[in-house]
């Protein structure tokens, strides 16, 4: 299979999609990774896997519609699959395989016999030093955004360390790898980026979905401004962050799978012109992610 990955928007080939199976028990308060996860615990709405089974299948559904090639990770029993997205991701033809924290390490395992399947000069192995999650990476043409923490080594939200910037940088000389500095809480999730995909998401040709307020650096902020120009600016504000309108997906230029319950946000797409395809993803977003998080793009034309 090829890997040919150069934005976020190219009609969609094939990609890895997460599933809901055997995500094993409820974590303790102390165990939990994410502040959104946590939150549910604490407030006994912690979701249940035959929910996030089946919004999970109709996503599925939606990108059989459009003829993508579908695969799924091996299963693991008593393990959290949902996010691909985290555990490898692609850019031009090569395949990233991060040192991910390490309670997560074992999703990789999912996705081995894929893995096998290619050459070894299709893949990038990255070292120990430098932490990246795929979360935190967003392709827009010769640009290569990088969500990244200074807090890297004191919150458990901080997945992707400055490191990587320049990591990306060496193996991309020819593109514009821009780091974008995030607020991070580990108990709060109003005030948390997880990853970058939680608070912008490049969409068609030139429009942006961003929430401002989870930047730490304003400058850097700016030069998203400069790219994509203010008035392809699509704001939301810290409900719609915290509800997960960012992490919406692309099926092609014209096409993008969202969440059932982002009024707003489908009624300005569809005042774009894109069209919408609405999935009930409400369970799985508890967990901090939805549509983007829950793939691993492997290939866009």
């Amino acid at each position: 299979m090829s890997l040919n990955i150069h934005n976020e928007t190219g009609e969609l080939v094939s990609v890895i999609l997460g599933i809901g199976q055997d995500m094993g028990e409820i974590p303790k308060i102390e165990e939990c990774i994410d502040p959104k996860t946590r939150l549910n615990i604490l407030n006994n709405t912690y979701p249940l896997e035959i929910d996030c089974i089946r919004e999970i299948e109709k996503f599925h559904d939606i990108l059989i519609k459009y003829n993508v090639k579908v695969l799924r990770p091996d299963n693991i029993a008593n393990l959290n699959q949902i996010f691909t997205r985290d555990i490898s991701f692609v850019v031009g033809d090569k395949i990233f395989i991060p040192d991910i924290i390490e309670s997560r390490n074992r999703e990789k395992d999912g996705i081995k016999c894929f893995l096998d399947t290619l050459e070894e000069s299709e893949k990038i192995i990255i070292p120990q030093n430098i932490k990246i999650e795929g979360g935190d990476i967003i392709i827009h043409n010769d640009h290569i955004f990088i969500g990244y923490s200074d807090a890297y080594s004191e919150l458990k939200v901080s997945r992707t360390s400055a490191k990587a910037i320049d990591f990306i940088r060496e193996i991309f000389p020819k593109k514009n790898v821009i780091g974008l500095n995030l607020i991070k809480d580990d108990k709060d999730p109003n005030k948390s980026i997880l990853h970058l995909d939680c608070a912008m998401q490049p969409i068609g040709e030139k429009k942006l979905i961003i929430y401002e307020e989870g930047f730490r650096n304003k400058e850097e902020l700016y030069q998203l401004y400069d790219i994509f120009g203010e008035r392809n600016l699509i704001k939301i504000n810290q409900y719609e962050m915290f509800e997960g309108c960012s992490n919406v997906f692309s099926i092609n230029p014209n096409t993008i799978v969202s969440d059932l319950t982002f009024d707003r946000l489908n009624n300005k797409l569809k005042s774009l012109n894109f069209v919408v395809e609405k999935v009930h993803y409400r369970e799985v977003s508890k967990f901090g992610g939805l549509f983007r998080c829950s793939t691993l793009p492997l290939n866009r034309i």
